[in-house]
């Protein structure tokens, strides 16, 4: 059975640092170019990074670049998210996410920032 489990998430004050975790089980994950998203409350799903399966190229959201790094383990079969300088407009949950022949999400991990 194909799964993405998050992890990592938690309450961090602004300007703190979080490193959320996918682990992935069922399939290889260097098949696939791997994403992260994140919903905050009140607002639809949104993209945030994502990285190419060889980790030759990664892409952001505006605002996050340059504080996110996304990157991954193939050989662990594991997608990571180091979020630096995060701020009160990062509270979401976090959701990892493969693209294939059939989409799958992870249960997604609750990252809260404090003012």
């Amino acid at each position: 059975q194909e799964q993405l489990v998050e992890s990592g998430g938690g309450l961090v004050q602004s300007g703190g640092s979080l490193t959320l975790t996918c682990a992935a089980s069922g399939f290889s994950i260097s098949s696939y170019p791997m994403t992260w998203y994140r919903q905050a409350p009140g607002k639809e799903r949104e993209y945030v990074a994502t990285i190419t399966g060889g980790s030759e190229h990664s892409n952001y959201k505006g605002n996050v670049e340059g504080r996110f790094t996304i990157s991954r383990d193939n050989a662990k079969n594991m997608l990571y998210l180091q979020m630096d300088s995060l701020t009160t407009e990062d509270t979401a949950i976090y959701y990892c996410f493969r693209r294939g022949r059939v989409d799958l999400w992870g249960q997604g991990t609750q990252v809260t920032v404090s003012s």
